[in-house]
């Protein structure tokens, strides 16, 4: 049976695009139908995740079973989730998920260990940052996390909406900043831990690649070297 990438998005759209966009960029092909056969379920009334690991809202969980439960009866193979800070409930969602659910934590943490690198910077949201997603993933590996203090935090974090909101020059102003600061805290690379960041960051990763590890990317390489397994 054919092999079928199913994303879990909406979380936001535009990190979901980004997504897409990478399978296609990512992909070696010459034609259409070299391409990875993708089912995409982008949903954006799922209830905001950081809102709900903060106790400020209604988990998401049931919503992301439901569209994970449509991707699976679409014929997806696998379960690509287009949000970092959903991964807190991963576990849960592969408990009634009869496909593998791949982590972008762990690619994230796994692309960090094969570098030449011990100090690993974080830019994430704030519930990631402060529920130790990648945190826990870093130290896993003998890698340490270097995070922005909580007042910088709340810059990262609004950078992140205002890319949500459509403000892409607000957004990057934010966050070059943020990732300045990590830089002078000891951060020998970034991961791109939220995937808005990527699209924010775009320019400085695409200039200085050995810096940064995209998140969404590396989770589409493990998609891709999935397809690939005989």
């Amino acid at each position: 049976m054919e092999k079928i990438v199913g994303i879990l998005g909406g979380m936001g759209p535009a990190a979901t695009v980004d997504m897409l966009q990478k399978f296609v960029d990512h992909t070696p092909a010459t034609r259409d139908q070299e391409h990875i056969p993708i089912l995409v379920s982008s949903i954006p009334t799922i209830p905001d995740r950081s809102a709900s690991i903060l106790g400020d809202g209604p988990s998401p969980l049931p919503a992301m079973q439901e569209y994970t439960q449509r991707l699976v009866q679409g014929g997806a193979k696998c379960i690509l989730i287009a949000c970092n800070t959903a991964h807190y409930w991963d576990k849960a969602l592969q408990a009634q998920c009869p496909v593998p659910i791949f982590s972008m934590l762990e690619t994230a943490a796994e692309a960090a260990l094969n570098l030449n690198a011990t100090q690993i910077g974080v830019l994430a949201s704030t519930a990631t940052i402060e529920k130790g997603l990648y945190r826990r993933e870093l130290e896993k590996r003998g890698l340490h996390c270097i995070e922005p203090d909580p007042y910088n935090q709340k810059a990262v974090w609004e950078s992140i909406c205002a890319l949500k909101a459509g403000d892409l020059p607000k957004a990057r102003t934010l966050m070059q900043h943020q990732k300045e600061l990590l830089f002078q805290k000891g951060a020998e690379v970034i991961i791109l831990g939220c995937t808005e960041i990527p699209i924010i960051l775009a320019q400085e990763a695409a200039e200085t690649p050995h810096r940064y590890i995209d998140a969404t990317l590396t989770l589409v390489q493990r998609a891709i070297a999935w397809y690939k397994e005989k």
